[in-house]
């Protein structure tokens, strides 16, 4: 035989294992060890048993629909194919999907992540976020058809006639289960903003079916949402990362109904308990203020009270008169100042003057004449009396200079 490349030899053994028909769709298992998360997204590590490893290769695509994290420690079954490296003439298990098989690797990987969340602090009391004493509104986030819904609407309508219930219809167990109740959350709180506290959850089962709310996305809606959420998974012995992040966890769905919704009848009863104990509480003090009333001498008190109120009379009188003077003073002085000014103006008045003798002397249009030179020779003027008036021509006038030194010539 003639030698070949070492290329060639490596692109022979892929189109061998390639067209090979156990090993183009092989399922293994294994542990998972040296798991390396590129910047790419995809996923390196070594699938090992007590004898033997391989690498495996776990695309981002395919990582993106798993339910957990991968991480080491993890035993799993990696289904897929196996791929020759050509470059380097290695091999590994090309990975299409992973199953974690069995209740003890379930609880391995709910262990992984609850240890994630943790250090995370999403667990962390200073988030949670208090139930509302009385709610209007209560979202749930549940299946339509379950026993849970049934449960829970019976509950609240049996204790409560004034809240309302809005249910958001979710698959509760398989795949997309957690990606409905998460859509659910952000449902609740960015289009029903009225919704004062949602409930998650649905009734028991083994932990794969209650898998969907121990997966990664859904715990961060829960740990995103504005609204309190009360998570209600399963029996009281179901501990889900759910139960875990949320604000309260309630041992059962009806648990978490009775919790959220009050008994209206028990709050009517105690309101009607109180304002019996106040009443009987004001009717005791009232007994006791009059027995006090009573072992005082009420004559006494009396006629202090009249004292006190005449003395108050009197101090009223006195000022009321004192305001009357005042008035009274004011008025007559105000009278006085009018009289006086009547008098100034009739001192004044034009119409008295001219009765003396004198007349007012008026040009055209009626403007009054102040100067003889104003006068025209020729001219007509109009000479105003007391009782009455003459028309007039200026047949000569004779106008008053003033010398520099004050003296006058006419």
């Amino acid at each position: 035989m003639q030698p070949i490349k070492v290329s060639q030899l490596n692109s022979y053994i892929k189109r061998i294992l390639g067209s090979d028909p156990i090993l183009s769709n092989v399922s293994v298992a294994g542990e998972i060890s040296g798991c390396k998360y590129h910047t790419n997204g995809h996923v390196y590590f070594t699938l090992k048993d007590e004898n033997a490893a391989v690498q495996c290769f776990l695309p981002a695509g395919v990582l993106g629909g798993l339910r957990f994290k991968v991480s080491d420690g993890l035993g799993i079954v990696a289904h897929g194919y196996v791929n020759v490296y050509e470059k380097g003439g290695s091999y590994s298990l090309n990975i299409r999907d992973i199953t974690v098989e069995g209740a003890g690797n379930l609880a391995e990987a709910f262990e992984v992540l609850k240890q994630k969340l943790r250090e995370e602090g999403l667990f962390d009391a200073s988030h949670k976020k208090p139930l509302p004493f009385f709610p209007k509104t209560i979202g749930v986030v549940t299946s339509p058809t379950g026993a849970a819904i049934r449960d829970m609407l019976k509950i609240i309508t049996d204790r409560n006639d004034y809240a309302n219930v809005a249910l958001y219809p979710a698959l509760v167990q398989g795949e997309g289960a957690a990606a409905e109740i998460a859509a659910g959350i952000r449902y609740f709180n960015e289009r029903m903003s009225e919704t004062d506290v949602i409930i998650i959850g649905r009734g028991g089962g083994s932990i794969e079916d209650l898998w969907a709310f121990n997966e990664e996305s859904l715990a961060r809606a829960v740990f995103g949402s504005v609204v309190p959420i009360v998570s209600a998974v399963g029996h009281e012995t179901d501990v889900t990362i759910t139960d875990l992040v949320a604000d309260v966890r309630a041992e059962t769905p009806t648990a978490a109904a009775a919790l959220v919704a009050p008994d209206t009848r028990e709050m009517r009863e105690s309101l009607f308990s109180m304002r019996d104990e106040l009443r009987s509480s004001a009717v005791s003090s009232l007994e006791l203020l009059r027995e006090r009333m009573e072992s005082k001498n009420v004559s006494q008190l009396l006629h202090i009270a009249q004292e006190r109120v005449e003395t108050l009379r009197m101090v009223a009188q006195m000022r009321v008169e004192k305001l009357s003077a005042a008035a009274r003073a004011a008025h007559t002085a105000a009278r006085r100042d009018t009289q006086l000014l009547l008098e100034r103006l009739n001192t004044t008045d034009p119409a008295r003057i001219m009765a003396l003798g004198y007349a007012a002397i008026t040009g055209e249009g009626g403007r009054l004449i102040r100067s003889a030179a104003s006068l025209t020779a020729g001219g007509e003027v109009t000479a105003s009396f007391a009782d009455g008036t003459a028309k007039m021509q200026v047949l000569d006038y004779n106008i008053k200079r003033k010398l520099p030194d004050g003296g006058g010539n006419d």
